[in-house]
């Protein structure tokens, strides 16, 4: 290893549960009833698992002409006339339960716009919804094991800290002083809000079973809302302000040491009872977001989220205060979730903010099915794909419970009428699709090691010895004497049986009035039993007589059973028979279904093979255009260079014979010259030349005929049907005009400073005129010419052919060159007899030429032809 390398710390690793058992999410559906306005329904219960979706009248055919309809199963079904406390006990009471016990739960509602989720989650004047009912269930089960105020006190970091009672104590002095008399007398004689009295009347308290009377409970509740993919806290208090007030600040999640998600600075409420939990949720409820749309007329905008927190402790070993060990705290929580409803727009007609809304709640549905099936993806084919929590905030908020913190129920509500049937077909398929995702079963949480009862002997305790301190000093007696001790202390008490002489006559008679009244106390005992004894029996025969009666009942419904049991076994034996048939025409059916795709796969690989053909042949047909194109296109190429070539190569040929014919005609002239010459004058002497000097050669008037010389290439000239061609003249900006005598005249011209395309387009001539500065000051200016050429693309091009030079120069003397009278060869008389000067002979040379002619002495200097391009 290098040192000086820095180590990275591994990163923790995430909280798994530690079992592999895990349960499918729970999926309810409620179908609420029609209204009146309603007549057609589309949904119809066939049993309490399975429903089936009848399409309406205008959408009875699909594609293949076949009638369409759809059963769904779910875990149950709550038809139109299931209660609430009927829906809670199934739903939500395990829910509740699993809270106390320490244990997370989600429930959410789930549906289109109108199909009772609120109703279902709050409930309506009268009838509590799943929420009071949790509240209500939870009080009755921890109400006696309540913990006091400020005991348990959350933290920014989604945890509990338990304080002393001295603590709890001083902050429950340190809030009451914040709260002002006026809010203290308004809370000493506090009355529940009849708007939402009915709701939390629930006549049926039920509670949990296996409560730990050892631990002390204490609950806290949180209300957000989630709007155009914002958290909000609806129970976060703002101070008014008239003159600009401030909007409500959203909130962010953050992840606490546990790996859990949690809304970050958001309100938690301590709450001692029902009235006072389900008053809090009423403030929130005012605070949220809701419409009216064509579908519905408070339609909720945003998904709501009430949270239920219990935090438990147990007792120390005396069973008398609350350990603060932060590892003996549980904290568990219970998420009821309404969920906005998913709608088109094209049915609520929604404008501006509605649609903006609209479109956040579809989007932050669809993450959620997306979710879903990424998940169902994963636990079906073993695959490891990224779920996209993080696409919302609502799938980022409850990601741990997908990933084993508790357990999901979901409650699908539907609205049986017709014109909602393609969105509630849209909610059964995400429904069906949410039962097979399997959630992870979430671990116990650890059991305190003190001895169970703690509390009930230490209050035990409490009262024998505040019984004690009360009688102090004195006996104790029971406090219940039997009836046989009452009945002995009715009597009178009997008188003193001594007997002092033999004339007593009043202790005998005292002692028998004494105890003849006792007798008839006994007797009167005596008749009192004997009539109870009469009743009684009376009472045994007729309970006798109608236990005889129930027999005779029973006997008769014993026989009408016999007679339901027979009818029974031949419906039974009718099944059978039935059964039977039914699987001899399934078999039937399999090995015509088994034909049927033998000859669909049969089907299927002709209609491959002849789809793949079909497109082979449009792919060489394609391919054949192409290369058909592509032919003429080289075709034209190849001829357009051919026909330059061969028109170059026979203007070079052309030339070639003129410069041969012109220096034939020349030394003819020289002849001619040289014979009239000589016929006149007598020939010089020729002058020899002193050795060791360079011979002067003289400039022969003529150019020199080269056998082999390569085509010399003609200076462009205007064609004959030069009115018809039209020029681009090229000037730039900043050229200066020459005062030459010869101007370059060019008609049908064009001038731009800058060529474009629209001028190239109506032109086939190209001409530039560039300027620059000679070696010897003067201003030297070039025509560059070239041909404008259309091109496959439909651009142009311009090809250059030509340079012309103009140029002004200073005058200077005229000096003549005679050629040398020295002796030559025979084959250089012509050139060396020669006394033309170079100005005299081209001059004559002009004189005798055509005027207008290209082909004068020393042409072929000029303008030699460019290699063109291939």
């Amino acid at each position: 290893m290098m040192k000086g390398a820095r180590i990275q710390t591994p990163r923790r690793p995430l909280k798994k549960p530690s079992n592999n058992l895990k349960d499918p999410v729970g999926v309810y559906c409620r179908v609420r009833p029609l209204t009146i306005e309603d007549t057609e329904c589309c949904v119809e219960l066939i049993s309490n698992t399975t429903i089936q979706l009848h399409p309406p009248d205008g959408i009875r055919v699909n594609r293949n002409g076949e009638f369409k309809e759809m059963q769904c199963s779910f875990k149950e079904v709550f038809g139109a006339f299931t209660t609430q406390k009927e829906l809670f006990n199934v739903v939500a009471r395990p829910l509740v339960e699993d809270l106390i016990h320490g244990k997370n739960g989600l429930l959410f509602t789930y549906g289109v716009t109108g199909s009772g989720k609120t109703h279902t989650m709050t409930g309506s004047p009268g009838d509590g919804g799943l929420l009071p009912r949790c509240l209500d269930m939870i009080f009755c089960s921890i109400g006696p094991f309540q913990a006091k105020r400020y005991v348990f006190k959350p933290d920014d970091k989604n945890t509990m800290e338990v304080q002393g009672d001295v603590d709890a104590l001083l902050e429950r002095q340190k809030r009451d002083a914040q709260v002002s008399t006026v809010a203290k007398n308004q809370s000493s004689r506090h009355r529940i809000d009849p708007e939402f009295a009915d709701m939390i009347t629930v006549p049926e308290h039920c509670k949990a079973e296996g409560i730990d009377e050892d631990s002390v409970y204490s609950l806290f509740v949180s209300y957000v809302e989630i709007y155009n993919n914002y958290l909000y806290d609806l129970l976060e208090e703002i101070a008014p302000d008239p003159i600009k007030p401030k909007p409500p600040q959203s909130k962010i999640l953050r992840e606490d040491s546990n790996h859990n998600m949690y809304v970050a600075g958001c309100t938690e409420v301590e709450v001692k009872s029902t009235e006072e939990a389900f008053e809090v949720f009423w403030k929130g409820q005012k605070k949220r977001r809701i419409a009216n749309t064509t579908l519905n007329r408070e339609s909720s905008r945003s998904h709501s989220v009430f949270i239920i927190k219990l935090a438990q402790a147990p007792l120390d070993a005396d069973g008398d205060n609350v350990l603060q060990a932060k590892d003996q705290t549980i904290v568990s929580q219970l998420s009821l979730v309404d969920l906005a409803g998913s709608e088109r727009t094209n049915r609520t007609k929604a404008e501006g903010s509605r649609l903006r809304e609209a479109g956040n709640i579809n989007q932050s549905l669809m993450t959620l099915r997306t979710c879903i099936e990424v998940l169902r993806e994963n636990q079906m084919y073993g695959t490891n794909k990224m779920v996209p929590y993080r696409d919302s905030k609502l799938t980022h908020l409850f990601k741990n419970y997908f990933d084993g913190e508790g357990k999901v129920r979901m409650i699908v509500c539907v609205n049986p009428k017709a014109d909602d049937y393609e969105e509630t077909l849209l909610v059964m398929r995400f429904a069906e699709m949410t039962q097979e995702v399997e959630v992870a079963r979430p671990v116990d949480k650890p059991i305190c090691g003190l001895t169970p009862g703690r509390r009930h002997r230490n209050q035990a305790f409490k009262e024998e010895l505040t019984r004690k301190l009360e009688l102090r000093g004195g006996p104790i007696y029971g406090e219940d004497a039997s009836i046989a001790e009452a009945l002995l202390q009715s009597f009178t008490p009997l008188p003193s049986v001594e007997v002092l002489d033999a004339n007593d006559e009043q202790t005998l008679p005292h002692l028998i009035e004494c105890l003849e009244q006792r007798n008839r106390i006994r007797h009167l005992a005596t008749d009192e039993m004997k009539k109870t004894v009469n009743s009684i029996r009376g009472m045994l025969h007729d309970w006798d007589s109608q236990c005889s009666a129930k027999e005779n009942y029973m006997q008769d419904q014993q026989e009408k059973l016999l007679e339901k049991d027979r009818f029974i076994n031949g419906q039974k034996t009718e099944t059978e028979r039935l059964e039977k048939k039914i699987k001899t025409l399934e078999y039937k059916i399999e090995i015509l279904q088994k034909t049927a795709n033998i000859y669909e796969e049969d089907k299927r690989t002709l209609q491959h093979e002849l789809d793949e053909r079909d497109h082979k042949l449009h792919r060489e047909l394609s391919d054949k255009r192409r290369l058909e194109q592509r032919m003429q296109g080289v075709m034209s190429d190849t001829k357009m260079k051919w026909e330059k070539e061969c028109e170059r190569r026979v203007q070079a040929k052309q030339l070639e014979m003129q410069n041969k014919l012109w220096v034939k005609d020349e030394k003819l002239k020289q002849l001619k010259a040289i014979v009239a010459e000589a016929k006149t004058e007598k020939p010089e002497k020729p002058v020899r030349t002193p050795r060791g000097k360079d011979k002067v050669h003289v400039r022969s008037a003529s150019p020199p005929s080269v056998p082999n010389a390569p085509p010399v290439r003609l200076r462009h000239r205007r064609s004959r049907s030069a009115g018809g061609e039209r020029w681009v003249d090229h000037k730039p900006v900043g050229s200066v005009e020459t005062d030459t005598v010869l101007q370059p005249h060019i008609p049908n011209a064009i001038t731009v400073a800058v060529p474009n395309e629209k001028a190239l387009a109506k032109c086939d001539k190209y001409i530039l005129t560039h300027q620059e500065l000679a070696s010897d000051g003067e201003i030297e200016t070039k025509l560059i010419k070239g041909e404008v050429y259309k091109t496959r693309g439909g651009g142009q091009a311009v090809q250059f052919t030509d340079i012309e030079k103009l140029k002004q120069e200073a005058p200077t003397g005229t000096r003549k060159r005679r050629s040398s009278h020295s002796a030559a060869p025979p084959q250089q008389v012509e050139t060396t007899e020669s006394e033309w000067t170079d100005v005299e002979t081209r001059c004559s040379v002009a004189v005798e030429m055509r005027a207008g002619s290209n082909l004068g002495p020393g042409y072929q200097h000029h303008a030699q032809p460019k290699r063109r391009k291939p």
